[in-house]
């Protein structure tokens, strides 16, 4: 079942992206996922996923991304290349706090074949402006192989840069 994000946030696909149901490309958690069909390589897609949740705890961005790590060692090995804070003129609009950005390297299988994975996560917090104790926590993560990256990271950047809080309207 599709999940859904815990505040609503708008966005524009870049050119070359296309919308995707979640349950049908093995992204069940996801609220929301986009595919390059253009990059397919080896029955691979480059994809964009976003998915979220409420936190009441005082974990840091740094601490929930770190998080992913033993999720995904579920499926392969994992190997953290690189952790950035980020602040709100990467991605503006969205938030007043800092987020993350991690990139990783996972190793697993597809098709029973060995493959390595170059993931691209993004976190970024959103309080609750009536219970500060709660935010929500928007995670927005590219993965592509290595050969594919050159092709999707600026449209990957480009996405980021449009996401925003959203009225009912226009929300995803």
């Amino acid at each position: 079942m599709t999940a859904t994000l815990p505040v609503k946030i708008s966005f524009s696909l870049p050119d070359g992206w296309q919308a995707a149901p979640p349950d049908e490309v093995g992204a069940p958690n996801a609220a929301f996922v986009a595919l390059h069909r253009a990059s397919v390589d080896g029955g691979f897609t480059a994809n964009i996923t976003l998915s979220g949740e409420m936190r009441n705890d005082g974990a840091t961005m740094a601490q929930i991304a770190d998080e992913s790590v033993p999720r995904l060692e579920q499926v392969g090995s994992v190997r953290v290349l690189k952790k950035t804070e980020i602040g709100t003129p990467d991605i503006p609009g969205l938030t007043d706090s800092p987020g993350i950005v991690q990139n990783l390297v996972l190793s697993t299988t597809l098709r029973g074949e060995p493959v390595e994975l170059c993931q691209s996560q993004v976190y970024l917090g959103m309080e609750d402006v009536r219970n500060p104790a709660q935010r929500a926590v928007i995670e927005i993560v590219l993965t592509a192989k290595q050969n594919q990256l050159a092709e999707v990271i600026d449209d990957y950047k480009k996405f980021l840069r449009t996401i925003r809080p959203a009225d009912d309207e226009t929300s995803a």
